[in-house]
Protein backbone atom coordinates (compact mmCIF):
# COMPACT_ATOMS: atom_id res chain seq x y z
CA UNK A 1 0.00 0.00 0.00
CA UNK A 2 2.77 2.44 1.03
CA UNK A 3 4.99 1.67 -1.82
CA UNK A 4 2.09 2.23 -4.18
CA UNK A 5 1.19 5.57 -2.83
CA UNK A 6 4.55 6.44 -3.08
CA UNK A 7 4.86 5.27 -6.49
CA UNK A 8 2.02 7.82 -7.85
CA UNK A 9 3.37 10.41 -5.66
CA UNK A 10 6.40 10.38 -7.64
CA UNK A 11 4.58 9.65 -11.00
CA UNK A 12 2.71 12.82 -10.21
CA UNK A 13 5.50 14.89 -9.10
CA UNK A 14 7.33 14.55 -12.34
CA UNK A 15 4.59 14.91 -14.45
CA UNK A 16 4.36 18.57 -12.58
CA UNK A 17 7.96 19.09 -12.87
CA UNK A 18 8.56 18.00 -16.89
CA UNK A 19 4.73 20.24 -17.25
CA UNK A 20 6.67 23.35 -15.74
CA UNK A 21 9.26 23.07 -18.29
CA UNK A 22 7.56 22.46 -21.76
CA UNK A 23 5.81 25.89 -20.34
CA UNK A 24 8.34 28.04 -19.89
CA UNK A 25 7.94 31.17 -20.94
CA UNK A 26 11.49 32.44 -20.04
CA UNK A 27 12.94 30.77 -23.46
CA UNK A 28 14.94 33.13 -25.64
CA UNK A 29 12.99 33.38 -28.84
CA UNK A 30 14.34 32.84 -32.44
CA UNK A 31 15.64 35.51 -34.12
CA UNK A 32 15.22 38.89 -32.80
CA UNK A 33 12.18 41.05 -31.54
CA UNK A 34 9.54 41.97 -33.55
CA UNK A 35 8.64 46.43 -33.60
CA UNK A 36 5.51 45.04 -32.08
CA UNK A 37 6.82 43.42 -29.01
CA UNK A 38 9.87 45.98 -29.02
CA UNK A 39 7.20 48.28 -28.25
CA UNK A 40 5.37 46.14 -25.92
CA UNK A 41 8.21 45.42 -23.76
CA UNK A 42 9.60 49.16 -23.91
CA UNK A 43 6.68 51.34 -24.03
CA UNK A 44 6.29 51.27 -19.96
CA UNK A 45 3.41 54.63 -20.34
CA UNK A 46 1.55 52.94 -23.03
CA UNK A 47 1.52 56.20 -25.40
CA UNK A 48 2.82 53.96 -28.28
CA UNK A 49 6.20 55.63 -28.54
CA UNK A 50 9.44 55.21 -26.93
CA UNK A 51 11.30 57.68 -24.86
CA UNK A 52 15.07 58.05 -23.94
CA UNK A 53 14.16 57.48 -20.52
CA UNK A 54 12.38 54.38 -21.62
CA UNK A 55 14.92 52.74 -24.45
CA UNK A 56 17.77 50.05 -23.43
CA UNK A 57 20.16 48.25 -24.75
CA UNK A 58 20.94 49.38 -28.49
CA UNK A 59 18.18 51.50 -28.67
CA UNK A 60 19.04 53.60 -26.41
CA UNK A 61 22.86 53.47 -27.57
CA UNK A 62 21.56 54.81 -30.97
CA UNK A 63 18.64 56.09 -30.06
CA UNK A 64 19.51 59.83 -31.58
CA UNK A 65 20.56 57.99 -34.38
CA UNK A 66 16.85 56.11 -34.54
CA UNK A 67 14.89 58.98 -33.78
CA UNK A 68 14.99 59.93 -37.01
CA UNK A 69 12.85 63.54 -36.54
CA UNK A 70 14.21 64.03 -33.72
CA UNK A 71 11.07 64.53 -31.64
CA UNK A 72 12.76 62.70 -28.48
CA UNK A 73 10.93 60.23 -29.04
CA UNK A 74 10.79 56.54 -31.30
CA UNK A 75 7.95 55.90 -33.07
CA UNK A 76 6.37 52.48 -34.87
CA UNK A 77 7.76 53.54 -37.72
CA UNK A 78 11.02 54.96 -37.00
CA UNK A 79 11.81 51.70 -34.86
CA UNK A 80 10.85 49.79 -38.45
CA UNK A 81 12.97 51.46 -40.49
CA UNK A 82 16.15 51.46 -37.77
CA UNK A 83 19.18 50.05 -38.35
CA UNK A 84 19.54 46.36 -37.24
CA UNK A 85 22.49 46.23 -34.61
CA UNK A 86 25.57 44.94 -35.18
CA UNK A 87 26.62 41.22 -34.04
CA UNK A 88 29.32 40.39 -31.91
CA UNK A 89 31.98 38.27 -32.70
CA UNK A 90 32.86 35.77 -30.40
Amino acid sequence: MIKSILTISFTVLTSIVVLGQENNDNKRPDGPPSVKQILKDLDTNKDGKISFKEAKGPLKKDFNEIDTNEDGFISQKELKNAPKPKRREN
